[in-house]
């Protein structure tokens, strides 16, 4: 029993350090979306850091506009770096967790 436990943290505590490493990882995988008619550009980590944006010039004549296609590109590419590190992340935690009865966290 006693045996089994300490496998087990150990265990855990290799699957910390996974966890820790792919983060850092994450900081280098880039993440690209566009406008639908590439007038921006967003490039971010899968983290989550914005690392370049490109506005088109056409974009800068109206306030407004650019406004609505930073809002509509910074979603889109916040939400696909967010699918990207989940995926990420969520295969080393199932592949490191210990396989306890009732515990299905992972699925």
């Amino acid at each position: 029993m006693f045996g089994d436990m300490m496998s087990m943290m150990g265990k855990l505590k290799e699957t910390q350090k996974k966890v820790e490493e792919t983060k850092k990882r994450l900081d280098t995988v880039l993440v690209d979306e566009s406008s639908n008619d590439n007038k921006l550009k967003i490039t971010l980590t899968a983290n989550r850091t914005i690392k370049s944006i490109e506005i088109d010039d056409d974009l800068l004549k109206d306030k407004e506009q650019l406004e609505d296609y930073l809002i509509l590109t910074l979603n889109k590419a916040i939400e696909k770096a967010t699918n990207v590190n989940e995926t990420e992340l969520g295969a080393v935690a199932k592949e490191g967790m210990p396989n306890i009865p009732g515990m299905d966290l992972f699925k």
